[in-house]
């Protein structure tokens, strides 16, 4: 945020109508009720964001300034992230910034382009430091909220986009680049935008200063969980790019250098007297230690409600379905389960009736109990007689309320016959006799020692184990006889890492069975040798590929070690 004291009398009146709305009252307190509530955004996804932000500026010289390698790093982050979720990105030249510094221009496809609302946030920092809460909270929230709205993939009424500034710390640069290059028309289509500046501070309040439409769903938000809001005199950040040009436009924020007062305190905690974020522009705008993970949900939240509510259609009650596991296996004469998941994603609870379609003749599916709340979940038991036919079938599980919701459940019936080749399938399976007929990334099976020594012999797999960016996997492809009881797959796992965050996923190890995982498992899975077994009944009569798969992020190592594997048939 670019700090400028707003001062009393003639003076304000004139920079309020240049830039600033100030005209709307605070909210009150009551408890609302939202008429259509989105899905919820997860406040580690965005710690997971910031984390990276840090990394940026710590491996950059400290910060993450417009025309530095560590705001470079920040817009390639950006654009990946949404180019992945499906999001049409522009990235823009800002030739006036720094270095020519990149802004990034997010487009969710569909909805009317003539009603577009717009997010941004600036993705610059200052030179003293790594520009944690100034600008990564804004740039961190939006970046999920974006990401949240496309893997809900809702039908869309208006046309939402998404933008991130290069060269806010140095005049509000970049936003003014790109609004600059809009057409008349284009500027006309653009409905209200929204900035997003510094919304974690460790002692701030909820500032919502604007009467756009963006902001108007703020404060909806914010009376709905009963925080209060002010509008706020501090400024000033890119809304006013926005706003000069004619866009209806609000700032919203946790406050900056400012001091909180007492009646402040009174209405949302902290310290009376002290600035709402005492780390402003300072060296110390780091990441953990200048959020508050508080404000930083329920900002994120806040900006998820606005975007859904202003440009989606989406069903005022909706739900998801899930099955879990996803295949199974039984011989004629038995039976099998797994879970029907569901969960609330918009609006209110429902009850959801289930069914089933696709079960072969010989084959019966009920549930326990046949309709849930959705929240809750169901036991689903596939049972097959003496007269199914072996085979593999898709069994889909239908839930119904306001909305129909299907899952999917790949059922194998075994055949009836003798076990045709009972024993253990795999080859080289304690590593011991070298590679073959494993497939590893080179150095990954071997006689390790440390943190990857074996469990029994003097061979073993590990993968990760370096604490830099990289990727290692270890396979085998093999064939399962038909007509055989039970197909287990098992091995010793031993994870040991030197993270040590409790919450985040830096480290993972993804365990497969052709395109079927079987389980991931992360820095945060920290065990000795451990027996892991699974069963792989539904890929009987099959070749199949078993594949380990590591990645370290760009930091502290973890060590998947692998031994002892067992593919057991019989």
């Amino acid at each position: 945020m670019r700090f400028k004291t707003v001062t009393a009398g003639p003076a304000l009146a004139v920079l309020a109508a240049a830039t600033l709305v100030f005209s709307a009252p605070p909210v009150s307190a009551s408890t609302t009720t939202l008429a259509a509530a989105p899905p919820t955004v997860d406040v580690a996804n965005v710690n997971a964001h910031l984390q990276q932000l840090q990394n940026f500026a710590t491996s950059n010289g400290g910060n993450r300034a417009t025309g530095t390698a560590g705001h470079t790093a920040t817009t390639t982050y950006l654009q990946q992230k949404l180019q992945a979720a499906g999001y049409t990105v522009t990235v823009q030249t800002c030739t006036t910034c720094s270095g020519s510094a990149k802004n990034i221009i997010a487009d969710w496809p569909g909805g009317d382009t003539a009603n577009t609302y717009m997010f941004g946030a600036h993705s610059d920092g200052v030179s003293a430091g790594p520009g944690i809460n100034d600008d990564g909270s804004g740039t961190a929230t939006l970046l999920e909220a974006a990401l949240r709205l496309a893997a809900n993939n809702p039908t869309m009424t208006n046309h939402v986009r998404f933008g991130w500034w290069a060269g806010e710390e140095q005049g509000l640069i970049g936003s003014k680049f790109y609004v600059n290059s809009l057409t008349t028309a284009q500027k006309t289509a653009i409905k209200a935008y929204g900035t997003f500046d510094m919304i974690a501070s460790t002692n701030g309040g909820y500032f919502v200063t604007g009467t756009d439409a963006v902001a108007v769903k703020l404060r909806e938000y914010f009376t709905s969980i009963n925080v209060p809001t002010e509008t706020s005199t501090e400024c000033c950040s890119d809304d006013g790019s926005f706003r000069n040009a004619g866009i209806p436009s609000s700032i919203n924020s946790t406050g900056a250098g400012y001091t909180k007062t007492a009646a402040q305190v009174t209405k949302w905690g902290g310290t009376a007297g002290a600035a709402y974020d005492p780390c402003y522009h300072r060296a110390c705008d780091t990441y953990p230690s200048n959020i508050n993970t508080t404000s930083l949900g329920r900002w994120a939240n806040a900006e998820l409600y606005a975007v859904w509510t202003l440009t989606t259609a989406a069903t005022a009650n909706d739900f998801s379905l899930t099955v879990s596991p996803g295949t199974g296996a039984v011989n004629p004469g038995s039976s099998t389960t797994a879970t029907v998941s569901t969960a609330t994603t918009a609006g209110s609870a429902q009850t959801v009736a289930l069914t089933s379609s696709g079960a072969p003749s010989g084959v019966t599916v009920s549930f326990s109990p046949a309709s849930v709340t959705s929240g809750g979940s169901s036991t689903v038991t596939i049972a097959a007689t003496a007269a199914a036919a072996p085979g593999s079938y898709t069994i889909t599980v239908t839930g119904t309320g306001s909305a129909t919701r299907t899952g999917s459940y790949t059922l194998t019936v075994n055949g009836t016959g003798t076990c045709p080749a009972p024993g253990q399938k795999l080859g080289n399976e304690g590593f011991e006799t070298g590679t073959t007929p494993w497939t590893a990334t080179t150095g990954v099976i071997g006689a390790n020692t440390g943190d990857a020594a074996p469990r029994t012999g003097t061979r073993d797999a590990f993968l990760g184990g370096v604490g830099s960016t990289n990727t290692k996997t270890l396979s085998q492809s093999v064939t399962l006889p038909a007509g055989c009881s039970s197909y287990t797959l098992s091995f010793y796992l031993k994870i040991t890492t030197a993270e040590t965050t409790t919450t985040t996923q830096y480290d993972k190890l993804t365990v497969t069975a052709g395109s079927t995982t079987l389980q991931a498992f992360s820095n945060l899975n920290k065990s000795a040798y451990t027996l892991r077994s699974y069963n792989l009944a539904a890929f009987a009569g099959q070749t199949v590929t078993l594949t380990f798969t590591g990645t370290e992020d760009s930091s502290l190592k973890t060590t998947f070690t692998i031994d002892d594997t067992a593919l057991t048939v019989a």
